[in-house]
This record gives C-alpha cells, structure tokens and sequence, in this order.
C-alpha cells in the first residue's frame, strides 16, 4: 500500500526529536508525516524519491544550491537548534517562497529570567555571601550589606531588543526602573510602543547601572563591546551576557572586571564547554553559568508543538505563524555559532 503521508525530513541536530516533542506530539508527528531520519551533512545523499518529495525539514542542515534544486515541493525547513546559521543559499529559499522558520523563541522568558537573578545576585551578592556562610565567615546585617544595591528604581540598558529584549522588559517592569534599550535594527516607535526607551549606544553604557547584552551575533557587530565600552561604563555597574559571547571582546572584559571597574556575569563563552584552566573560572567579580539559561525541558518542547502547529498551517496552504521568520535582509548577516549541548 502506497504511503501518501507528506515527507518531513528529521536532522535536529542537536537536538532530538524525543527532546523536543512530547511522547503525545511526537506520536502525532509520526502518525501525521513519513519522518525520515538524516544526518545533516548527508541530505544530499538521500535519493531523489525523498528529497523531490519532501515537504518539510526539521532542523538546519547544511544545503546547497543543487540540492534545493532536487527539493521541488520543499515548503519549510524548521530550525529548531533556535540559532540561524549562514549555511544554506537563503536568496535561493526566499525567491521559490519556501519559509525559514526558527523556535528560538522558547528560551526568551527562561533567559530572561536567569538574568533577572544574576542582576540580583550581582546587586546583593548572594552567591558570596552563601559561599562565606558555608565556610562560616558570614557578616550579618547591615555588615554583609557593603556596596549592595536595589534594582528597583535603577537605570538599566539593554542591548538589543529582539524576543529576549522584549522577555527582559517584561520582568523587570515590576522594578520601576528607567530602561534604555539600543537596536539599531528597530524603530523608536517600536521600543516607545513597548514601554522602553529608545536610546545611543554610548548612552546604553554611559548611563546604566545594569546593562543586559541580548544582541544576536551579526556580521557588523562581532567583538563591538571592548575595553572602551567597559571604559565607559559607570564604576560597579553590572554587565550581563545572554545571547553570544562573540559580540564582546572577551579578554576585555574579564580585564575590566578583574580592576574592580565592573562586576559581571555570563552565561555565554567564548569556547563552550569552557577550558579547566580558562582565567575567568577565578575572578572574583564575575558570576558564571554554564550555558544553561534557556535549557529547561519545557522550552524544549514548547518547540514540538510550535513546530506540528506550524506544519498543520502550512498543510492547509496557509503561512507558519507560531515560529519566527527569518528576513531576507538580515538571515544572511547572522553569525551565531551551532550549540553544541543541548
């Protein structure tokens, strides 16, 4: 009996479908669709009864132009490793009308989050204080307070203003703080419209007593905070990197820390898992996690679901609406590596 379920290509690398789907979605997937299992580098090597009638790919394998050519009822591919990568001829994509969809959205409100406590932490220190209370080296009361602050009420900047600026913004709206938010991609109306501040770079980071870096990497900002960014910083403000760590200059930071100018935090790094001896494993000032900030099992699949959602739209030749888009004037400029844990 001939199968007439429409083709979606698996290669989620690296994620897994068990990761990203419910056992309930993830049977709906299977019912619904023929999935056909890939090693993203070997979608070529599939036969042409597979690619010419795949409708679908989940993931964001590498593809050529003559692939897509070989691809003739291709209608989206779904990245759900949530970063878009320039590895695939998007001009090509856009120009025969196949989407390019991303599930980053998930791990905007569980990033933000996890800022909103390194904020705090980086305020109050907490993790300090906890660590001197094991050891038993507490200050009490008002002698553990030394140069501890309030958020509330604070000037706060943020660098970049797509869903997890937006997610930022919304926690921190009970802080009755003045939130200045720089994106040149975005209008000022935009930013007004979300209850923010459209403001300069220089103002950003002149003016803030936390400043939260949620850009995404591009091709005209790697590395665009250094050691004259964090110059201009007010002394023991808060920096907080959660999108890439390609968009600082890394080993100025930590420079900039270890004077005692600014304290920070990451959950980003310029090499992941990071080396044993890396330096800032030991500065004090500077608070760390491990890349673990949208990672929590109920983002994950929050994806499977956008994504059958998304499917079951476009089964109907309607457009996908649950994922995000990817625009032909800015997927070619991002620059964002794979993750390479889950």
């Amino acid at each position: 009996m001939t199968d007439t379920r429409p083709i979606a290509i698996s290669a989620p690398e690296p994620r897994t479908l068990e990761l990203i789907f419910t056992p309930e979605a993830l049977k709906r997937l299977k019912e619904t669709y023929r999935i056909v299992e890939a090693d993203p580098e070997d979608i070529a090597g599939l036969g042409d009864d597979v690619l010419s009638q795949a409708r679908y790919i989940i993931g964001q394998p590498p593809l050529s132009a003559g692939t897509l050519d070989r691809m003739a009822n291709l209608r989206c591919i779904l990245n759900v490793e949530s970063n878009l990568i320039n590895n695939m001829p998007y001009d090509v994509l856009f120009a025969r009308g196949i989407h390019v969809v991303t599930t980053g959205q998930v791990f905007a409100e569980p990033v933000a989050e996890l800022g909103l406590a390194m904020a705090l932490n980086l305020a109050r220190g907490i993790i300090d204080a906890d660590v001197d209370f094991r050891e038993g080296r507490e200050r009490w009361g008002g002698d553990g307070n030394a140069g501890a602050r309030l958020l509330s009420g604070s000037d706060i900047g943020i660098i970049g203003f797509g869903d997890l600026g937006k997610a930022l913004a919304r926690v921190l709206s009970g802080f009755r703080a003045r939130i200045r938010v720089f994106d040149p991609w975005l209008p000022p109306s935009m930013l007004k419209e979300a209850g923010v501040e459209p403001a300069s770079l220089d103002s950003v980071l002149g003016e803030s007593d936390f400043i939260f870096v949620v850009a995404a990497v591009t091709s005209e900002n790697r590395g665009f905070l250094g050691s004259d960014a964090f110059g201009r910083m007010r002394k023991g403000a808060a920096f907080i990197l959660l999108s890439r760590a390609d968009v600082v200059d890394f080993d100025a930071l930590m420079a900039t820390v270890e004077r005692g100018h600014i304290v920070a935090a990451s959950d980003v790094f310029p090499e992941e898992p990071l080396a044993a001896e890396h330096p800032v494993r030991r500065l004090k000032g500077f608070v760390r996690s491990a890349h673990r900030a949208g990672a929590l099992d109920s983002a994950f699949k929050k994806m499977g679901d956008m994504v059958l959602e998304d499917m079951a739209l476009m089964d109907r030749g309607l457009p996908p609406m649950r994922c995000k888009r990817a625009e032909r004037e800015t997927v070619s400029r991002m620059r964002s590596r794979p993750v390479s844990v889950n």
